[in-house]
């Protein structure tokens, strides 16, 4: 599904976003190493009773890539920094309150708006994630060795851009592979096609392995000041029933003294269950935010 692309100019970053259909908003956030294009049949009928934002995070897709000609600082692709992007695209658009669905980053983007801006969240969702603290400060063996990516990409410039430069087709379908067992074949062609043209931009590759090393230095802090707070509002994690999260860990028991009001739903497939479900995985969005429709 193709969307036509409007840029917000923000004063440190550009952010490309596309907007469907009326009612309630929700804002859709993507994770690594895709675009906004991911969203596609989900939007599509997400709209039919929302009005459905879908974003590149700062790095990624067609938004702004900060700090390329300054490589060892990296403040810039914190979790905190990319919600604030988007708190702003909300803004502007005109919608001062709004529920919010992220998946891989974009989940961990997402938790880290409902802490920070628990005022603008109606709902939250998060995607085949547990607590990015929790996974970096009790890591097991088999985690780190489907999630080495995290260490891989963490490394200090231009180590792991020029690897992944030399084939970046050939390292980020193979994350797109692992993480759950899914198949090329899997995903919609007009998905690859969108998430290869960006990750084949040295600037993309650039920006994905800066949000990876922002992890483990600024958002680990500040997930580590904010232990023991909870998310307010309504949430719903989602996760592969056959992903590594589910593997490693019981998802919802992780979240379970984060979020207040938390629901937890398995659905078929792998860590990209967005892209191979798309029809499960609106059908469980669709039902939680009718839940939560009369909050907003």
């Amino acid at each position: 599904m193709q969307f036509e692309t409007e840029i917000l100019s923000l004063e440190a970053v550009d952010i490309a976003y596309s907007v469907l259909g009326d009612g309630p908003p929700v804002l859709l956030l993507h994770g690594f190493p895709q675009t906004r294009a991911m969203w596609g049949p989900i939007a599509r009928r997400l709209a039919r009773d929302h009005t459905v934002i879908l974003a590149d995070l700062r790095g990624y897709g067609e938004s702004g890539k900060p700090d390329v000609d300054s490589p060892t600082e990296c403040a810039a692709y914190s979790f905190r920094e990319m919600g604030r992007d988007q708190l702003a695209l909300m803004s502007a658009l005109g919608f001062e309150r709004f529920h919010l669905v992220g998946h891989d980053r974009g989940a961990r983007v997402a938790h880290r708006m409902a802490l920070d801006a628990p005022e603008r969240v109606a709902s939250v969702t998060v995607m085949d994630i547990v607590p990015t603290h929790l996974l970096l400060t009790q890591l097991s063996h088999g985690v780190a060795r489907s999630y080495f990516h995290w260490f891989f990409l963490a490394q200090p410039y231009p180590f792991p851009e020029r690897l992944i430069a030399s084939h970046p087709d050939y390292f980020f379908e193979s994350c797109l592979l692992g993480w759950g067992g899914a198949k090329l074949s899997d995903f919609a062609p007009d998905h690859l096609a969108a998430y290869r043209g960006a990750w084949r931009d040295p600037a993309t590759i650039f920006g994905m392995c800066q949000d990876y090393r922002a992890a483990l230095t600024h958002d680990l802090a500040l997930d580590t000041a904010d232990l023991g707070r909870k998310v307010t509002c309504p949430a719903l994690v989602l996760y592969g029933a056959d992903g590594a999260m589910a593997r490693a860990f019981d998802v919802p028991a992780t979240w379970a003294d984060r979020l207040a009001q938390m629901q937890a739903q398995t659905v078929p497939g792998g860590h990209f269950f967005p892209d191979t479900a798309p029809d499960a995985t609106a059908q469980a969005l669709a039902q939680f935010l009718k839940q939560t429709r009369s909050i907003y």
